[in-house]
């Protein structure tokens, strides 16, 4: 995995680039599996789905009311009624002038007619059934393939199935899919500082949050998480740790120790096993972050502060991750929105400020700050709704001015 840094002391890779250079780097090894569509949600399609039947499969009313021959109203308002046709329950025969058949909604259209009058706009005398509204052809009819033709492609290799998307192919009579496999995902954390949460604290220890917040943002994806706990600060225990990681992982995934300067194993350990690469990204929060290759696994190396490792993960690593599972990449929604809070900020850095976005009567967006911007304040995170998109070169922006954010929970 090549992710060739700027050499220059100081240089901060632009975002974008960096991105761009993760996804490049990013090999996907994909195996595929068939499985039914009952499981199939949230997977990656490995093939094309195209439509084995019509959809609606036959000419069927919109509405229940009466199916009748249009023409027949021009000279008497007044038909008979014949039969019935009901969902599963076709009527057998064919409408000749001056009848009628009682239908429901989604019951097939009889031979000889060409619309349906709802059953609002009728007055009914036992089988004499008067029409109080003139008839439109194909009124109120819903044609054969009119949805989706046999033989139309309707989901694409690389798609990710919705609820929608499941349904669409129950719809269809589809019982399987092929889906690529699932990215085997092996997360850790480092630091002799590190406790688990419902421990005991001592002196300059904290409760360990990164692994949680990853493992979290991973079951969003069609990949397997293989938590590896915390390992502290031993070079032997990371050693091992890092070995056992490679073998039974697609991608390795630790945070802490990879700021500059840190005295920690962490990146002689990588380097001595693989191709290890640290940039210095012009984003603020999240500038180290590490990318690389062992022997057998891709490295994405986090920051350790928590809202620097969350940023990080969410905008590099997890469409890095997608890539690697088959998953067609799309670019992020990013709208415009009124300012109402003051948002500061030097040149420098491309920054991520955690924001609250609501819609005001007119539908137009407006954003405000959910406080300290600082990296180790998760709970700017937990309290927003959005990233407000600080440009590299931005001073920041006031009270009034545009800003481009991009909502949580959107797909990508």
């Amino acid at each position: 995995m090549s992710c060739d840094c700027d050499s220059q002391q100081g240089y901060l890779l632009p975002f974008e680039d960096a991105l761009k250079r993760l996804l490049c780097s990013a090999k996907p090894s994909l195996k595929a599996e068939s499985i039914s569509i009952n499981q199939a949600f949230g997977r990656i399609l490995a093939e094309d789905i195209t439509s084995p039947v019509n959809v609606p499969p036959h000419h069927n009313s919109a509405m229940d009311g009466y199916a009748l021959r249009s023409e027949d109203l021009n000279t008497n308002n007044t038909l008979v009624k014949i039969g019935y046709s009901f969902a599963g329950q076709p009527f057998d025969g064919v409408v000749e002038q001056g009848q009628c058949v009682r239908i429901m909604t989604g019951a097939v259209i009889p031979q000889g007619v060409d619309c349906v009058i709802m059953q609002e706009n009728t007055e009914v005398a036992d089988d004499k059934i008067t029409f109080i509204q003139q008839a439109a052809k194909g009124a109120n009819i819903r044609n054969l393939g009119e949805d989706i033709q046999q033989g139309a492609l309707v989901l694409t290799k690389g798609h990710k199935l919705v609820a929608a998307d499941i349904g669409l192919l129950a719809s269809l009579g589809i019982e399987t899919v092929d889906v690529f496999s699932k990215v085997k995902v092996a997360v850790m954390s480092t630091g002799d500082e590190l406790v688990e949460p419902g421990g005991q604290l001592k002196p300059g220890q904290i409760f360990e949050s990164n692994r949680y917040t990853v493992i979290s943002m991973l079951k969003e994806l069609p990949v397997e998480i293989i938590d590896l706990g915390i390992i502290n600060d031993d070079q032997g225990v990371l050693r091992n740790t890092f070995e056992h990681a490679n073998s039974i992982a697609d991608v390795v995934v630790s945070s802490g120790g990879v700021s500059v300067g840190e005295a920690d194993y962490v990146k002689d350990i990588l380097t001595e096993m693989g191709e290890i690469n640290f940039w210095k990204i012009a984003i603020k929060p999240g500038k180290p972050f590490a990318c690389g290759k062992l022997p057998d696994s891709y490295f994405i190396g986090l920051p350790g502060n928590p809202v620097s490792a969350t940023v990080t993960f969410d905008q590099l690593a997890i469409p890095f991750i997608k890539k690697l599972s088959g998953e067609n990449h799309s670019a992020r929604t990013r709208i415009n929105a009124k300012v109402i809070d003051d948002f500061k900020k030097r040149p420098g850095r491309l920054e991520f400020q955690r924001g609250i976005a609501t819609q005001d009567e007119a539908g137009v967006w407006q954003v405000n700050s959910t406080g300290k911007q600082g990296s180790g304040i998760l709970s700017s995170l937990s309290r927003a709704n959005c990233y407000v998109m600080l440009a590299q070169d931005s001073y920041g922006v006031s009270s009034g001015e545009d800003v481009i954010i991009e909502l949580f929970n959107q797909k990508p």
